[in-house]
């Protein structure tokens, strides 16, 4: 009996070691293509430059003609492609451990619709572009005040809040559309451009803003991950270890679509990023901890960045959004998911 629990405390010990490695390994790789990355976004252009001249005018130093490209034109840019995208890598982390659902997303929870319905009223209205990132948090966050006010008297169950978060998105998208069709033509084209999803002519005013929000955001989530983790146990075991289960997932649900938010206020309602990051990292460092969130972060921002590269650089049609590459990489991938949901094999598994 005794050798017994000596080899099951020896093989969980080897198991925690080797999850912490793959998780140190995945935050390296995670860490140098996203500087890879950043240098690439830095130099490339109408006016190419090498490597270090680009770092160096990143910190303003250097000939001011190339501290203008970098510093006013390209690292706004790129910074807000990084931020936007660690805030749905994140969001869709949460979210899809909390609702316990693989196509759980803010695409799904209304998120993103209540963000473009806030973006797109704004322009409507003809306010200053330095507004229109606040309309989208402002829009964001009332859907998820919507979505708790419809599901709350199930006791947010995890299928009603899915099924409302569907109802919600679907109700602000109509309303959006709508709109859109109503505008003068000069503003239905700046409209629908947002509404897919670009991180074009950010300025480093938007990116402070919502980067200093988004850290916070960040930390209050990974400082609420223990109610995470006890809901991940199921709602009978989380209440008997005596968590509130409904004021909790109230809490973790609002931190995600604030995360959301805060990335649909930058980029506006950039798709397939929160639904696909959290399978990502699930895949590679296995079961979700503390450190999935982090990771989640890191893996968006590369996506995000990387596509907006494509978009700039790789692609002959000039001016597209970064959310119609995500958007056509995101269509296979849905579908791949709900297949696998759906086979017979996953059910015998779940």
């Amino acid at each position: 009996m005794t050798a017994t629990v000596a080899v099951s405390a020896r093989t969980r010990s080897t198991s925690r070691i080797r999850v912490r490695r793959r998780v140190l390994v995945f935050a390296a790789t995670g860490l140098v293509a996203l500087f890879v990355l950043l240098t690439v976004d830095l130099t490339t252009g109408e006016m190419p430059l090498p490597a270090g001249t680009a770092l160096r005018a990143l910190v303003g130093l250097g000939d001011s003609g190339d501290v203008l490209v970098v510093q006013q034109f390209r690292a706004p840019r790129a910074v807000a492609a990084i931020v936007a995208g660690a805030g749905l890598g994140a969001a869709g982390c949460v979210l899809q451990r909390l609702f316990r659902n693989p196509l759980a997303s803010p695409d799904v929870m209304g998120v993103t619709g209540g963000a473009s319905l806030g973006a797109v009223a704004l322009i409507a209205a003809g306010a200053s572009q330095a507004l229109i990132p606040v309309g989208a948090l402002g829009g964001g966050l009332l859907s998820a005040l919507l979505l708790g006010v419809f599901a709350w008297r199930s006791g947010l169950a995890v299928t009603r809040l899915v099924l409302t978060g569907l109802a919600v998105q679907a109700g602000l998208a109509a309303a959006v559309n709508l709109m859109i069709v109503r505008f003068p033509a000069e503003l239905a084209g700046s409209a629908l451009q947002w509404t897919t999803g670009s991180v074009y002519g950010r300025t480093w005013t938007e990116v402070w803003g919502a980067g200093g929000a988004m850290v916070f955001a960040l930390a209050v989530a990974l400082v609420l991950h223990r109610r995470l983790a006890l809901l991940d146990l199921g709602d009978e075991s989380a209440g008997a270890l005596g968590l509130r289960t409904s004021a909790a997932r109230l809490q973790l649900l609002f931190v995600a679509v604030a995360l959301a938010s805060l990335a649909a206020a930058l980029a506006g309602p950039v798709t397939f990023v929160a639904l696909a990051v959290p399978h990502v990292v699930r895949f590679v460092t296995g079961p979700p901890t503390a450190a999935s969130l982090g990771l989640a972060g890191l893996t968006g921002a590369v996506l995000l960045l990387a596509s907006d590269l494509v978009v700039q650089h790789l692609l002959p049609i000039e001016g597209l959004p970064v959310g119609a590459v995500t958007a056509t990489l995101g269509a296979p991938w849905l579908l791949v998911l709900m297949f696998r949901q759906s086979s017979p094999v996953h059910r015998s598994h779940a």
